[in-house]
């Protein structure tokens, strides 16, 4: 369940999704009973695996789908049945959605045409939308004679020049290579930053989430897992899936023995005892994992001050050019990785045995699912 906050007084929330269900001819619950407020200028990020939510709750937003129950506010405005085009939320898809037969500045001003614009208004503000997005030369060309970085731009700008309150962005960047991608991250970042406008982004890239993010809301089988800032989800997770699905992580399993105060003790198939803070975790003698970051292990190179060792063989090593991961065989995991940085003169081979330790307040124990 996500912790629910009041906002500081500076801080408006623009939009309101209060006991939202969703669910396709009485069929099961596609969206359960969520509750969620979004800031006004923030970039807000929707996060999950396939089939979690997310998109399903951007379409509501944008108006595409209807709630089956609740209500959804743009400010205090209740837009259950109001027609997208009615919403001033700008859209921008994957697939671009653009018109092949008009030029890059038509498919720009096309939404401004509708809104019956003055066409000295409509060149104006084209012109801008296009310098904003570095496309100005590129006005009169065809979309086919763009790249899918520049045809995004054009989605981009075509949904920023009614001035929206919002924009709505539905895995935007994912028929894009990776490095066009993430540079197309930070230059929306950016666009972002310089305009003040709040925008939605489904996403199923963990990567692409903690890059572009002012909060990410992660996604479970139609319910918010976490809300939280980049660095709150992945340094505190307050649940196994957000843990497992929020960067590269170790997950040990266990039986719980014992808890004191923050911390609890936790007993590996093998007899380790493993020292964790603890997150939510039942009775003793309950089913419990622990969780822990490849970069927060070390390969114990002599004397150890961290109180949690695991012994193991290294079954894998992968090179990454900055680092390398030594992945081990373990007690109370099918795999345990260890982020080894390459400055760091530990050399090692496969099939070697090596010991690897961590302290206590780097892992985080839940409950087994």
């Amino acid at each position: 369940m996500t912790k629910t906050q009041a906002l500081p007084a500076d801080i408006t929330t623009i939009v309101r999704f209060v006991k939202v269900d969703k669910c396709y001819d009485n069929g099961p619950a596609i969206i359960k009973n969520l509750n969620l407020e979004i800031r006004k200028g923030e970039f807000l990020t929707l996060l999950g695996p396939s089939g979690s939510g997310k998109t399903t709750t951007l379409m509501m937003l944008a108006g595409f789908e209807n709630p089956s129950s609740g209500a959804i506010y743009l400010r205090d405005r209740l837009i259950n049945n109001v027609n997208p085009e009615h919403r001033n939320a700008g859209m921008v898809f994957q697939n671009y959605a653009l018109f092949p037969h008009l030029t890059v500045a038509e498919n720009v001003a096309f939404s401004l045409r509708v809104r019956r614009v003055t066409k000295s208004e409509q060149s104006e503000r084209v012109r801008h939308a296009l310098d904003m997005v570095q496309l100005g030369a590129f006005k009169d060309r065809k979309p086919a004679q763009l790249s899918g970085g520049q045809q995004q731009r054009v989605a981009l700008a075509r949904a920023l020049i009614f001035k929206p309150e919002i924009v709505l962005m539905d895995e935007p960047l994912g028929a894009l290579d990776k490095q066009l991608r993430e540079h197309m991250q930070i230059e929306i970042k950016h666009l972002h930053e310089n305009l003040g406008v709040t925008m939605v982004y489904v996403t199923h890239d963990q990567s692409e989430a903690l890059t572009m993010s002012d909060r990410i809301a992660v996604f479970k089988d139609g319910r918010i897992e976490q809300l939280s800032d980049p660095g709150t989800l992945y340094e505190a997770p307050e649940t196994a899936f957000a843990a497992q699905f929020i960067g590269e992580s170790n997950r040990l399993t266990g039986k719980l023995e014992t808890c004191n105060g923050e911390f609890c003790q936790v007993r590996l198939p093998d007899g380790t005892a493993i020292r964790a803070r603890k997150i939510s975790v039942g009775a003793p003698g309950t089913d419990v994992s622990v969780s822990v970051r490849p970069e927060r292990v070390s390969v114990i190179k002599g004397d150890i001050s961290d109180e949690n060792v695991l012994t193991g063989s290294i079954v894998d090593l992968i090179y990454l050019g900055t680092h390398s991961i030594a992945r081990l065989s373990a007690p109370g995991c099918e795999e345990f990785d260890v982020s080894v940085p390459a400055r760091s003169g530990i050399l090692l081979r496969k099939g070697a045995v090596v010991s690897v330790a961590w302290n206590p307040d780097a892992c985080r124990a839940f409950k087994s699912d």
